[in-house]
């Protein structure tokens, strides 16, 4: 089956710049939007216009750095669905334009729903007087929160009234499960599908399913995904970029990103983490982080000593009362320590019953008295 493109908008800087009160320097936007153009990003949101004047200048300088460079990957900046923050953006050189606007809980009243479709008809029109080439991006707050009913009627206003490009519908409050974002999405593609219109996923991590969100998303029918590196974001963050990317990739998206370039992708993350680190005290790159952790490459139970499970297949083996004769013979051979292969079964049962008498793993020297003993 043929899948369709999908463009990844990579939130790092921006989104980023939500988690824990921490800010990017002009140069740590630089050094990240680099790492995004090598990696295939299409888009980088790299800076908040409205909300002071060093990011409206950040966002010109980026702007023009990435074309003096010939970079392929667009420059976007983010404003509210106002015709100030939408100058503050094309004032700064940018044609990859995005707004959001807040519609949940807001329309008791018919004639809210009439003010609120005036406000964007007004920035649209008003972005593309100033720019014909602009890409503009709406995304409509919260999927979560908002009446289905009241949600369908914005999007098929701004698809097929206003012609948008990019419609992005953010579960902001990190509500949805799976499958519920999944069946949202669906009906929102299938009633978009005769327009050009691209829809976008945008989910937060509140109980631990952006990833998987964003990953459904796509699955229904969503042609772009809004995620950060190592999930950085607002609260407990984003969609994963790398674990989003390579699930979707592997499956047969259509996708830029360059999931097989690990070193890069290692050294992006790496960067990302030393930069949290020094500004709020505490990396982000754990022991458990997917793919990238150190956790990736430990196995324990005798099963995985077998066969090569997990996508890491390190050789971190740790011997309890749970390992196998496999998972035994490759710690022997693998800490050069001798043994008669008859007695690797009874060698199997001592390390068992002393690792449960004592509560714990066991180490090399450990392993190394009970083959002394045995002998």
């Amino acid at each position: 089956m043929r899948h369709p493109e999908i463009l990844v908008c990579d939130q790092t800087i921006r989104e980023g710049m939500q988690y824990r009160g921490v800010v990017f320097t002009y140069d740590e936007r630089l050094t990240i939007l680099k790492f995004q153009e090598s990696l295939g990003v299409d888009i980088s949101q790299v800076a908040y216009p409205p909300a002071h004047e060093t990011e409206r200048n950040i966002l010109h300088r980026l702007i023009r750095y990435a074309e003096e460079q010939k970079y392929k990957i667009c420059i976007a900046g983010l404003g509210r669905s106002l015709t100030y923050d939408a100058d503050l953006m094309i004032d700064a050189g940018a044609t990859e334009i995005q707004i959001h606007t807040v519609m949940a809980d807001r329309f008791e009243n018919p004639w809210n729903m009439d003010i609120f479709f005036d406000t964007l008809k007004k920035v649209v029109h008003h972005t593309r007087s100033k720019i014909r080439n602009a890409r503009i991006s709406v995304s409509i707050l919260d999927i979560g929160r908002t009446d289905p009913g009241m949600l369908e009627k914005c999007v098929q206003f701004l698809s097929q009234d206003l012609n948008v490009e990019i419609i992005t519908l953010p579960d902001t409050s990190g509500i949805m499960a799976p499958n519920l974002l999944y069946d949202r999405i669906s009906d929102i593609v299938a009633m978009t599908k005769k327009n050009n219109a691209r829809i976008g996923v945008h989910c937060h991590n509140d109980m631990g399913m952006a990833t998987a969100n964003t990953v459904l998303g796509a699955v229904a029918g969503a042609s772009l995904i809004e995620v950060s590196a190592l999930g950085i974001g607002e609260r407990n963050g984003i969609g994963d970029l790398f674990l989003v990317g390579k699930t979707l990739k592997e499956q047969g998206y259509g996708i830029n990103l360059k999931t097989d370039n690990l070193e890069q992708f290692k050294a992006y993350y790496s960067y990302i983490d030393m930069l949290i680190r020094q500004k709020t005290g505490i990396g982000i790159l754990t022991y458990n982080t997917p793919f990238f952790g150190e956790s990736m490459q430990t196995h324990v139970a005798g099963t995985h000593g077998a066969r090569s499970f997990g996508l890491d297949q390190g050789d971190n083996w740790l011997l309890n009362v749970l390992c196998g004769k496999h998972l035994v013979k490759k710690f022997l051979e693998k800490n050069r320590i001798p043994y008669p292969v008859q007695l690797l079964p009874e060698i199997v049962d001592e390390i068992k019953n002393r690792s449960a008498s004592l509560g714990r793993s066991l180490s090399k020297e450990d392993i190394s008295e009970i083959i002394k003993k045995i002998v």
